[in-house]
């Protein structure tokens, strides 16, 4: 297969993904990791089979290039479900590329807010207009629930019920919706957000969020509007999907169950929650240590 049919077969997967209903983003990554395996084959002249040396040497160069091994992990992940598509459409007479062992990933630590933190990016939404009222209201939502950002900004006006203390997020990673309980303070918050809400010239649309100056909210938007709270409080490195990985860790450190937060954050892999609450998992391990005292004797 050359590269002129590859290339067209990698829209057809597009298509196959997309009914699929993955997310933007995996096609987005998957189809960046074959287009950056297609642009290496053309670039060395070798021709791009789908073969464990070819693919080994590509990896091996995105590696030796400075890739980190993340991006190394996910190129190679894309090349191999591509694989096992064209396999599995008769494209390819089998696929070459079962049981290849990914890239050793290195231990990435995320170090998560703590309560001061916390404490400072709430403030940090002090006002009373539509912005500061619908970010303290996300913050809030984010820290309890441990939603992704894609889900908070797909949510439905209809999908949260004040009275009950709960929400639905119904575009799940995956496709997989799941019902989410939030406190008191952060339905207050909510409820300060809806009502004043209302005033926008948006205010009939099904979608819970909403920008200034009449426009809609997007990801984009809700990384810049938290970004800016993160800057006023004072807290360096901020990215909305540290959220998520403080989420879990005060979960688990205020005693929650550990499949209770596999539930409540979407997890169905034990691996995922282990790789959100290793920061704090030393931490925890410390304080049981000294409630256990083994020392005294």
């Amino acid at each position: 297969m050359n590269e002129s049919d590859m290339r067209a077969l990698l829209d057809s997967w597009m298509l196959h993904l997309a009914a699929e209903r993955k997310s933007a983003q995996t096609l987005k990554t998957y189809g960046d990791g074959v287009r950056s395996f297609l642009r290496w084959t053309a670039s060395t002249g070798i021709p791009p089979a789908l073969d464990r040396p070819t693919v080994n040497a590509f990896i091996a160069a995105l590696i030796g290039g400075g890739a980190q091994a993340s991006t190394a992990r996910s190129r190679q992940l894309a090349v191999r479900r591509f694989s096992a598509w064209l396999a599995d459409e008769s494209e390819i007479d089998d696929d070459q590329l079962v049981k290849l062992r990914p890239p050793k990933l290195d231990t990435k630590i995320v170090e998560c807010l703590d309560d001061d933190q916390l404490k400072a990016l709430i403030k940090a939404c002090s006002g009373k207009d539509l912005r500061d009222r619908r970010d303290e209201a996300i913050i809030r939502l984010m820290i309890e629930t441990g939603a992704r950002a894609g889900e908070v900004v797909s949510m439905a006006l209809g999908d949260v019920n004040l009275r009950d203390g709960g929400a639905v997020i119904r575009k799940g990673k995956g496709g997989q919706g799941r019902a989410v309980p939030f406190g008191a303070q952060a339905g207050r918050a909510i409820d300060r957000y809806v009502r004043i809400r209302r005033t926008h010239r948006l205010a009939d649309s099904p979608a819970l969020w909403l920008g200034d100056r009449g426009k809609g909210f997007s990801y984009d938007g809700l990384y810049v509007a938290l970004k800016h709270r993160a800057q006023l409080a004072g807290i360096d490195g901020f990215h909305p999907h540290l959220m998520r990985h403080t989420a879990a860790s005060r979960w688990l450190a205020a005693g929650g169950s550990e499949g209770g937060l596999m539930a409540v954050a979407g997890w169905t892999r034990r691996d995922m929650l282990d790789r959100y609450t290793r920061a704090s998992s030393e931490r925890r391990a410390a304080d049981e240590a000294r409630r256990l005292n083994l020392g005294d004797l």
